[in-house]
């Protein structure tokens, strides 16, 4: 049988590695291994899921928010226990619901659902064994699991520390050089800075997102190095507000994805999100003119 490839970072605890270097529409996993068999998250593809639950069975699968990165394949575990966050709604039980969380008009939700639910084959969850929440112990036997809510890019974000103050799952608070994602109408920027300093305050000897390797040892760098391109954003968003004044240039501009995105329409769409997240703050801070429009903003 063909292995799937982990990497150890504490007794029962492993990354796995999803394809295409864990980027998008992909997600790294993680398993706890022991009295029971717990998966966290499915953006590993269902192939590899299915490899992992046939050299033994998984008991639990643990979503830790609803983007479609960190749901896709669930399926394959449909009858296994499944944890949701309590913040998570109704909306991940139809996908049209979906698209309307995940968008600001009808129009750009409608085409959320062609383009990303119905490409990737996403299937809605179904109601939940179970529900955690901020501060909840998930134990599982001879390993255990802190819930951290970490809102802001997106309100159902939930990080996870060992009990033992060794691991951190930082999810989405994910590392890279993009970036901060908070392309989605109930995202916020703010509230988004709050939880990295929660999380990157929690005592740990090895840090791991969802969409880069671990970072063994202290990881207070990665954290503030992440933390300091919310003021890259928005220092970018603001020369482009000086030189272009105008929403639609800006966004034409395309100042956090570079032009780099295949589909334009959900570039635009994620994008415009970002910006007027950006603009916001600026003209709440003086930073722009008071009397900016609303067309612009």
């Amino acid at each position: 049988m063909i292995d799937v490839e982990r990497i150890r970072l504490t007794d029962n605890l492993y990354l796995i590695p999803a394809p295409n270097q864990s980027r998008f529409p992909f997600c790294n996993s993680f398993l706890i291994t022991g009295k029971q068999r717990v998966l966290i998250d499915t953006g590993i593809g269902r192939d590899n899921i299915r490899l992992i639950d046939k050299e033994k069975r998984i008991d639990v699968l643990i979503i830790s928010h609803s983007h479609p990165d960190h749901i896709v394949g669930w399926e394959t575990l449909s009858d296994r226990f499944l944890f949701l966050p309590k913040e998570t709604p109704y909306a991940v039980k139809d996908l049209t619901l979906l698209g309307k969380r995940f968008a600001e008009t009808p129009e750009r939700a409608e085409y959320w659902t062609k383009s990303i639910a119905r490409r990737f084959d996403l299937k809605v969850l179904r109601d939940p064994d179970g529900r955690y929440g901020d501060g909840d112990i998930l134990d599982f036997g001879n390993f255990s699991l802190k819930a951290v809510h970490a809102p802001g890019h997106l309100n159902d974000h939930y990080c996870f520390t060992d009990t033992q103050g060794q691991a951190i799952i930082t999810t989405d608070i994910d590392f890279t050089s993009f970036g901060p994602w908070y392309g989605n109408p109930e995202c916020d920027i703010e509230v988004f800075q709050q939880s990295i300093r929660k999380v990157m305050d929690m005592p740990h000897t090895v840090a791991c997102s969802s969409h880069k390797p671990p970072v063994f040892g202290n990881a207070e760098q990665e954290f503030k190095a992440f933390m300091a391109i919310f003021d890259r954003q928005r220092n970018l968003v603001l020369d482009l507000y000086n030189s272009l004044h105008h929403l639609e240039k800006i966004v034409d501009a395309s100042p956090f994805y570079r032009h780099r995105v295949p589909d334009n329409r959900l570039r635009i769409m994620f994008e415009t999100v970002m910006v007027k997240k950006n603009l916001a703050l600026l003209l709440r801070d003086g930073l722009i003119p008071s009397n900016l429009s609303e067309k612009n903003l």
